[in-house]
């Protein structure tokens, strides 16, 4: 029995996670495409953002105010600004309140950590 649970996962079922934050993506993917090569919609395509820097994906008309930002994207400043995308970033023009839900927005991270690359 000790054997078993040690083979699971340190956070209990980082799957679930996974599968909870496809879940909420469905939110995103109103305006935002995860496929290489795919096109931007109302949003950019969020495929390879960890370690982009905000505002340089390609073909998507960014606001000034994200070019400008200096971020650069990973768990920390991608979690920041989910939660407060106007206050993060004032002056972009993402049409989304934040995500005030922290157990949301860590499974929302996990699965673009795995879904984005």
């Amino acid at each position: 029995m000790a054997a078993l649970l040690a083979a699971l996962p340190a956070k209990g079922a980082s799957a679930a996670d996974v599968e909870a934050g496809k879940n909420a993506f469905a939110r995103c993917r109103v305006c935002h495409t995860l496929a290489a090569g795919a096109g931007s919609t109302v949003g950019p395509n969020l495929h390879g953002v960890y370690g982009r820097k905000a505002g340089t994906a390609e073909g998507f008309r960014y606001s000034e105010a994200m070019k400008a930002s200096g971020i650069v994207w990973d768990d920390d400043t991608l979690a920041h600004f989910l939660r407060d995308p106007k206050g993060t970033v004032p002056g972009n023009r993402m049409a989304f309140p934040g995500i005030s839900d922290e157990t949301e927005l860590q499974n929302l991270l996990a699965f673009l950590k795995q879904a984005a690359q």
